[in-house]
């Protein structure tokens, strides 16, 4: 039995009990993330992960850290919280694999107003689901209660994660050349970036979230709710069957913030709009917003979160491994020469 417990502290808005407690909850969900190489406990202050079993000549390590943002509002507002925590991973985890890095393990952070263990085990679910998915270890986190910074029911949430690829498998976009095609993953939606805009377009609220939308098939806080897609597992499928020369992951900034960052100098991209279906939330924003075209596409995914350059030949044969992996994949455009633009006939 833990021995810990302060009511000056409880007093104050900290109930340590209550962390205590957090941390029985979501024990099941992350030791199911563990893998052969986890060899710490939860509860430590550190995790542990052996590295002996990347069977790697020259093992470089990949990091990569981020937080979920505003949509985190939503959650609140719908109170709904088992999904979130995915976002969270997915977020680390698709930088990671731009790389061609496979995710090892991840750390997350959350400060919240008030630990209610209920609502922590539900958040800590979905960021091990996320791991599962992404293949990935969640093998430690921080709780922070923090009353009088975040408000009662609110909290932020962030994560770190570390990834291994071979020094001679690095995609670092050198042999990105004139001719090549840009193959585009499909997303689920609005993914984890652009929300402070949503909430504005749609005056966000418990009301407006759950008007239901024909065009979307669903209410407007069930389709911006949906989680951020992870690609780990189909984009390192395909890593191993043709070469792949640039990868970013479309977050942020869209295609015109994202896409140069998988490109050398002396070349650019051609993007063709109508080679793949706009998901029906984007032409809505698009509309309710009165937004222009290019600031979408400087805003958001546009239906496509990841991006990938290979040879013209290996075009229709990575789509069609995608494909196979449970993807939607097009062949979006192709590069040219430039300097890094993203050339789209808005």
């Amino acid at each position: 039995m833990n021995q810990s417990f302060s009511e000056s502290y409880k007093e104050a808005g900290v109930d340590v009990t209550a962390g205590y407690k957090s941390v029985e909850l979501i024990k099941k969900f992350v030791k199911n993330t563990y893998d052969e190489n986890v060899i710490s406990d939860l509860g430590g202050f550190g995790g542990l992960y052996s590295l002996n079993s990347e069977k790697t000549e020259d093992t470089v390590l990949v990091s990569g850290t981020d937080g979920v943002g505003t949509k985190l509002k939503l959650a609140f507002l719908m109170n709904k919280h088992d999904t979130i925590g995915q976002d969270c991973v997915a977020m680390c985890v698709n930088d990671i694999v731009c790389a061609g890095a496979k995710p090892l393990f991840f750390l997350d952070y959350m400060a919240l107003g008030k630990n209610i263990p209920e609502v922590v085990a539900t958040i800590v679910k979905g960021v091990a689901d996320g791991c599962k998915i992404a293949g990935c270890s969640l093998i430690g986190g921080e709780t922070a209660e923090m009353p009088g910074f975040y408000k009662e029911g609110e909290y932020d949430l962030a994560g770190f994660s570390v990834g291994a690829v071979d020094r001679s498998k690095i995609i670092d976009n050198n042999t990105v050349e004139v001719g090549d095609a840009v193959i585009g993953i499909a997303s689920t939606g609005v993914h984890s970036n652009g929300f402070s805009l949503v909430r504005k377009i749609f005056d966000v609220n418990k009301e407006n979230l759950s008007k239901y939308y024909d065009e979307l098939g669903m209410t407007l806080g069930e389709c911006l709710l949906t989680p951020t897609k992870i690609y780990v597992k189909p984009v390192l499928e395909l890593m191993k069957k043709i070469q792949v020369k640039g990868v970013s992951h479309i977050t942020g900034g869209g295609f015109y913030e994202n896409m140069p960052r998988m490109l050398k100098e002396g070349v650019s991209l051609k993007i063709n709009k109508d080679s793949y279906p706009i998901l029906p939330i984007f032409k809505l924003i698009q509309k309710v917003g009165n937004i222009p075209e290019r600031d979408m596409y400087n805003t958001f995914n546009m239906g496509i979160g990841m991006a990938l350059i290979v040879k013209k030949e290996d075009a229709e044969n990575a789509v069609k491994i995608l494909e196979e992996q449970g993807e939607k994949a097009y062949i979006i455009g192709k590069v040219e020469e430039g300097n890094k633009e993203i050339k789209i006939d808005l």
